[in-house]
């Protein structure tokens, strides 16, 4: 199998229970609730979306052509593994699921890393995730309701987050929406949570220091 990878690069990771790790994000091409085309948006399940995921043409993107490849590449970005710390990639799209399978993630663990995925919980999680991040989209039907982290971007008017606490996870978190009305957001973020304190504010890092 071959993979479509919009980009590849070396970071930290910006948001979550994982916030500030060093990580290499591997970005898959694809969605399955947005084209990823504007002219698509206002009819797409998923009408916030803030990244590019199409097409082949980002920094260190396109189609490998086996799963040994692409986990050479991404131990490539990571450059030499110091003793004793286990490197981390983490798999994001778009919708990950759509691609990722066990052979990378065999693949990826022959080099020592540990994987980290993102996904919106619309396809089961492949078996040998190390760590899974689960972000909900309002009006999408979520079969996945257990993993590592649930990330609901807030506020998403028609999400169950009642239904929600009950799903199986360590860690609820709550992240403004990064839109026009990102300060109502983050206060709506704030308020939900001193509200609900079974929720934890997650803030996305990463674009207040300038990081991709």
């Amino acid at each position: 199998m071959s993979y479509a990878v919009k980009e590849m690069f070396l970071t930290l990771q910006g948001e979550g229970a994982q916030a500030g790790r060093r990580a290499v994000f591997l970005r898959f091409s694809g969605c399955n609730l947005w084209s990823g085309r504007e002219a698509d948006r206002a009819d797409a399940i998923c009408q916030f979306c803030d990244t590019d995921f199409v097409g082949t043409n980002g920094e260190n993107g396109g189609k490998y052509a086996d799963a040994s490849a692409l986990a050479d590449k991404v131990a490539d970005l990571w450059g030499t593994i110091s003793p004793g710390a286990r490197p981390y990639v983490v798999i994001t799209g778009g919708e990950p699921m759509l691609q990722l399978d066990t052979r990378l993630i065999d693949a990826l663990h022959a080099h020592g890393f540990e994987i980290g995925v993102e996904s919106n919980g619309t396809i089961p999680a492949v078996a040998g995730i190390d760590w899974l991040c689960i972000s909900p989209k309002a009006g999408s039907e979520v079969v996945q309701t257990s993993g590592n982290e649930l990330k609901l971007v807030w506020p998403q008017t028609g999400s169950d987050w009642q239904a929600m606490e009950a799903w199986h996870f360590d860690h609820f978190l709550i992240q403004p929406m990064d839109s026009i009305a990102r300060a109502e957001n983050v206060k709506a973020a704030i308020q939900f949570v001193m509200e609900h304190p079974k929720w934890r504010l997650s803030l996305q890092n990463h674009k207040a220091l300038g990081l991709p």
